[in-house]
């Protein structure tokens, strides 16, 4: 809706544009960031910016809530909580919220309920892990975006209820989604509350009703704490998970890491209730004995070596027995999971620690060799924001590993041992997919963000660093809206010896040698439009869009145009029908894997376009269906890996897919190939082994970072050095490994 009379033109410099909702502790906006991002700001009211203690607790959230960035929640990018009126900025999220999607169209299918459960059991992992609780998980604050679902208000809402709870004793919250602690005792609501309230979602989601509704609120609340949820509609097999949730002793639930284990191990499409039905308010006790009658469960306690199952974090180690009266159902999905050959068996097949394949074959190529004195390692690079954990990227320069991104503009870090020679901070908060830029023989070249607290720098910089002395060499103003153009955060590229940026009025290139910074050229684009460099193996391309397409962030009809190296001529424009992201190069032709876009929103890629930038012919190919996830390009072949763990290899001349393989590696970045195989790995250091050849599973290791799910169609995380890899992870961490000899997953 538009803005109203009253409502403020900007907030902390960020224009407005129009007012997204108001509720009763303050106003939501829509604006932008100077690059064109848009972002919600949530504006606290005046009667409330008044009360120290709010403001107290307002500033903590914030702090807390700066760390929750995973790929299912609303990010806070700016705060300002000593404003005369508090505000924080977060992420905006294009796509209905849960409430509308039920309402609209009905409960959800098997599928989708399946993707909406592990969504939110991983939005639950990032936030607890922070030290938040969110004590409002409902429909409402649900908003099913095209990369999944995302928890929002998790950062204001918390600090408002104390305060309201610390002045009146009300309890708030909407009663058919809230814990029975919360309902009785307020003030001492933890992890487990949200567990709950995501057990009732579930309910909602996949019956339409909450489990305890009623016809009045002060009902509904009593039915909470004093009744057994109504469950007739739910599925089979979701019920047992569903259960657990819905304990009425905090204690007796999963926390969302073992949440996630039980998630993961139900079937892609859940199905629908027991033949007979399961009575509405049938007990607990019953359903679950239920479920651990089945023959397949000989023990009470999950099985000390348990490969089935994926690689739990946090609190969930290995080993670790779980709880009580649910444990039965998750031995017994293990069991299921053996009998049916399904992902268990593979990976117990290939996880031995001697890079052994389920056929015994060895993982690394015969000719890879092991860097002299390698051992394996592991590294935690401080960055200039230890408060926001972030990820790294990195190349190889001989035996030397160069890493930017999450607070670093670079450091220096030995692939032989992991001892680091220097590292090159970066001040401001870090930003989706902007990491490393490149390196040279000499030179490394990286990001530089301004802190808020710091006007007078520029926003973004590219930096160029001494690679043997970590000595700054010089810097350079750099524009901001790569991303709008290409789908990818890349505003400078390395090219041979030289650097080319974007300007800081995102108006022209820029070539400077890379080590001297020494200008060769510049360049204008197009009138009326905005560009960004794309390398295409030796040659240089500059895709370009309208400004109007990029301020609308809609860019369908991008325009690709041959950079002469040497002096930065353009050549003729080639038109690309959009949306299109660049992947690589195959057969000497750019490749750009097509956008599939509802509306706004991103749903995924059905297509391929291919760029012969000699001949300026454009050839297009279907894709069979539409692959959501995380594209990449390795030797040749497209690769979508999924959020859910299926890996998809596309022809990038046909379209056609070569194979799919369903993994337990969920969230994993783009691909990285070498030493005779695929690897793909998620922000909390999974790593996933497959064949180039058929995607037949290899291995795959448990996690080794603790920490948040990551960024959204990440780029790879994998560098491959001979036979060894070394691998990024959350809070930058690095670690090294020979493939030969990969971790065990327990």
């Amino acid at each position: 809706m538009s803005l109203r009379a009253g409502d403020p033109v900007e907030i902390g410099g960020y224009p407005l544009e129009a007012r997204l909702g108001a509720g009763g502790m303050g106003t939501v906006f829509l604006a932008r960031t100077s690059s064109g991002r848009p972002v919600a700001i949530k504006l606290i009211h005046q009667q409330f910016a008044g009360d120290d203690e709010f403001r107290i607790r307002f500033r903590q959230e914030v702090a807390a809530a700066r760390r929750v960035s995973g790929a299912f929640t609303a990010a806070v990018v700016d705060a300002a909580p000593e404003a005369e009126q508090p505000w924080m900025a977060t992420t905006y999220i294009e796509g209905h919220t849960l409430a509308q999607r039920i309402t609209r169209e009905g409960p959800l299918n098997g599928g989708e309920l399946r993707r909406l459960a592990i969504g939110l059991a991983e939005a639950l992992r990032d936030i607890h892990r922070v030290g938040v609780v969110h004590r409002d998980l409902k429909p409402s604050n649900v908003v099913l975006s095209p990369e999944g679902p995302r928890v929002i208000d998790f950062g204001i809402s918390r600090a408002v209820d104390q305060q309201t709870l610390t002045m009146t004793g009300r309890v708030i919250g909407t009663p058919p989604f809230m814990s029975p602690e919360q309902l009785q005792t307020p003030r001492g609501v933890g992890p487990g509350s949200d567990v709950f309230s995501l057990g009732t979602l579930l309910v909602y989601s996949a019956t339409g009703r909450g489990p305890f509704d009623a016809d009045s609120p002060y009902m509904t609340a009593y039915q909470v704490v004093h009744e057994e949820p109504s469950l007739g509609a739910v599925p089979t097999a979701l019920l047992a998970v569903v259960e657990s949730c819905l304990d009425k002793e905090p204690e007796r639930r999963p926390s969302a890491d073992e949440l996630l284990v039980l998630l993961r191990d139900l079937p892609a499409d859940l199905g629908g209730t027991h033949a007979n039905g399961i009575d509405a308010g049938r007990t607990r006790d019953t359903i679950t004995q239920h479920h651990s009658a089945t023959p397949a469960t000989p023990a009470p306690d999950v099985p000390p070596a348990a490969p089935a199952l994926p690689g739990p974090v946090g609190d969930a180690r290995p080993g670790r027995r779980l709880r009580g009266r649910w444990r039965p159902v998750l031995a017994a999905a293990v069991a299921v999971a053996a009998i049916g050959g399904g992902v268990a068996v593979l990976e117990s097949g290939g996880s031995r620690g001697d890079g052994a394949g389920p056929r015994g074959d060895s993982v690394a190529a015969p000719g890879a060799a092991l860097l002299e004195g390698f051992k394996p390692w592991r590294e935690t690079v401080p960055g200039g924001r230890p408060d926001i954990p972030d990820e790294l990227r990195c190349v190889l320069r001989g035996d030397a590993l160069f890493c930017g991104g999450g607070g670093v503009v670079a450091t220096r870090v030995s692939a032989r041992d992991g001892s680091r020679a220097w590292t090159v901070k970066s001040p401001g908060v870090p930003v989706q997919g902007m990491h490393l830029v490149g390196a040279t023989g000499d030179t490394v070249l990286g990001y530089r963000l301004a802190a808020e607290d710091d006007p007078q720098s520029p926003r973004s910089e590219v930096v160029a660093v001494d690679a043997e002395s970590g000595r700054e060499l010089w810097s350079v103003p750099s524009g901001a809206q790569s991303h709008a153009v290409t789908g990818r955060t890349r505003d400078a590229v390395v090219a041979g010896s030289a650097v080319v940026t974007v300007d800081a009025s995102d108006s022209r290139f820029e070539a400077r040698d890379a080590h001297s910074g020494e200008l060769a050229w510049t360049r204008s684009f197009p009138a009326g439009t905005q560009c960004a460099p794309v390398p295409a193996g030796a040659r240089l391309l500059a895709m370009c869009a309208t400004r109007t397409e990029v301020d609308a962030s809609a860019v369908r009809h991008p325009t690709l145009y041959a950079v002469d190296r040497r002096s930065g001529t353009l050549g003729r424009p080639i038109e690309v029908d959009g949306p299109a992201v660049p992947m690589g190069v195959a057969g000497g032709e750019l490749v750009l894997l097509k956008e599939h876009r509802e509306k706004m929103d991103l749903t995924g890629y059905d297509g391929v376009a291919r760029v012969d930038p000699a001949s300026r012919k454009v050839t297009y190919s279907r894709l069979a269906r539409t692959y959501a996830g995380a594209p990449g390009m390795a030797d040749g072949t497209l690769y979508v890996s999924g959020q859910t763990g299926l890996v998809t290899a596309l022809d990038p001349v046909t379209g056609r897919k070569k194979w799919s393989r369903q993994t337990s590696v969920e969230g994993a970045s783009g691909p990285a190939a070498g030493a005779g195989a695929l690897y793909f790995s998620s922000a909390t250091g999974r790593v996933l082994a497959l064949s180039p050849h058929d995607g037949s599973l290899l291995w795959t290791t448990n996690p080794r970072a603790d920490g948040l799910t990551g960024e959204q169609a990440a780029s790879p995380r994998v560098t491959v050095a001979g036979r060894a890899v070394i691998v990024a992870a959350t809070e930058n961490t690095l670690f090294a490994f020979d493939t030969r000899k990969p971790p065990k997953s327990d």
